[in-house]
């Protein structure tokens, strides 16, 4: 069997993506478990929830050769949050397709981080890995992310009710938007 191609770790200007570490678990907890990080998803998330997402993500760099990469503060070594490429959930529009998405800590929005690292994270779907094509999707009521995603250069393609979202929930009408590879 032949091994992924790996990216453990992309550096940008500013930024460090880069596999998780142990010490990424608790500041990524207290991120999750903040209801206005959190406003744009059904709930936050405790602490074994947030610990079993990182297991998750790690599995997936395991499994893939990418992923979410935990996003740290180049010059300060701080903890963000992350930004990277996951699976496509079943279900959705762009299922079984690639999704850039990104999750930043309150302190860390409107300093131009999700999108410089989005940023990177599509060079290595499209560069690194020969993907021919990139998804995101978020809540209908997510604009900010929704900017994000427009200054990425997708187009919104699609609206639905999520799957994973309880009926009558705020959050479950989401949005996905989609980009083709320009090489």
């Amino acid at each position: 069997m032949t091994q992924p191609v790996r990216f453990d770790a992309i550096r940008t200007d500013r930024l460090v993506m880069r596999r998780w570490l142990e010490s990424d678990r608790a500041p990524f907890a207290v991120l999750n478990a903040d209801p206005e990080t959190m406003r744009f998803f059904p709930r936050t998330l405790d602490r074994a929830a947030s610990d079993a997402l990182v297991d998750r993500i790690e599995m997936g760099f395991d499994q893939q050769g990418y992923g979410l990469w935990a996003l740290e503060v180049a010059q300060s070594g701080e903890f963000i949050g992350f930004t990277g490429l996951n699976p496509m959930p079943d279900g959705v529009p762009g299922a079984g397709g690639v999704e850039v998405g990104w999750r930043l800590a309150r302190h860390a929005w409107h300093h131009g981080y999700a999108t410089e690292a989005a940023r990177a994270a599509l060079t290595v779907a499209f560069d690194g890995i020969g993907l021919t094509e990139i998804w995101s999707m978020t809540a209908v009521l997510n604009e900010p992310s929704q900017a994000v995603m427009r200054r990425l250069g997708l187009t919104e393609v699609a609206r639905f009710s999520h799957p994973r979202v309880p009926a009558g929930h705020p959050m479950q009408p989401h949005v996905t938007y989609h980009r083709l590879s320009v090489s």
